[in-house]
């Protein structure tokens, strides 16, 4: 594999074994997925839910399983990846945007629940910071904001110490280097982690009050909840 020019070809050309990639790839993946429906409040049933970053609908697919008859709204750079759901949810109340996260027109106190399920680490620190006040407009009083990511800066000095478990554990999935090799320059490439501790900071900044890591795994692999009050 070679990685593309940019990140919307580039997940074009992932999106062919998607799940199965990220389930090798990425450490605590399945476990951290399952956070998304797990960590919601008993009774909470939302009537519109925006997925950002929704590559091949992972997150939706599980949100589906508890809130069937709700509104989704799939948000994605990748044309790729939204053709797959859209056959993946033919029979689901679904809108699709093929869209860059800070393009996309953010609807005031809109969204019951907003998910980004491993894609946010594609932002810049002040993307990231940016995207935070949107989400929180565009909740509506009570909505929730659920995010799970590695949460480490580059210059951590756990940093190293991480990329040699994380390459240990792909290796440990795939017969040869060649998938790590790949993953690696794509990090390098793509890739813009901010630590955990920062996000939360940029959380409060952005107006969330009630703010909860609910999983953390080896220290940096992360599901955090945010409430708007």
């Amino acid at each position: 594999m070679k990685i593309e020019d940019n990140i919307a070809n580039e997940f074009d050309s992932f999106s062919k074994n998607y799940t199965n990639d990220m389930i090798g790839c990425v450490p605590h993946y399945l476990t951290l997925m399952s956070c998304f429906t797990e960590q919601l409040p008993k009774k909470f049933n939302p009537t519109n839910i925006l997925d950002i970053g929704c590559g091949n609908g992972n997150v939706t697919s599980k949100l589906l399983s508890l809130f069937p008859d709700t509104k989704y709204t799939l948000l994605d750079a990748s044309q790729e990846m939204l053709r797959l759901c859209q056959k993946r949810f033919k029979n689901s109340t679904v809108e699709y945007v093929a869209s860059y996260f800070n393009d996309f027109d953010f609807k005031e106190d809109y969204f019951d629940l907003i998910v980004a399920g491993f894609s946010l680490h594609h932002c810049d620190a002040n993307e990231k910071k940016n995207l935070f006040r949107k989400i929180y407009n565009s909740l509506a009083k009570g909505g929730i904001f659920s995010c799970t990511d590695l949460m480490i800066n580059k210059d951590n000095p756990q940093h190293p110490k991480l990329l040699e478990e994380w390459k240990v554990f792909v290796n440990s999935n795939f017969a040869d280097e060649k998938k790590w090799q790949w993953l690696k320059e794509h990090y390098d490439e793509f890739d813009k982690p901010d630590d955990y501790n920062n996000q939360l900071k940029w959380l409060k900044e952005a107006g969330f009050k009630s703010i909860e890591i609910t999983t953390r795994k080896e220290g940096y692999w992360v599901h955090l909840q945010a409430l708007k009050g």
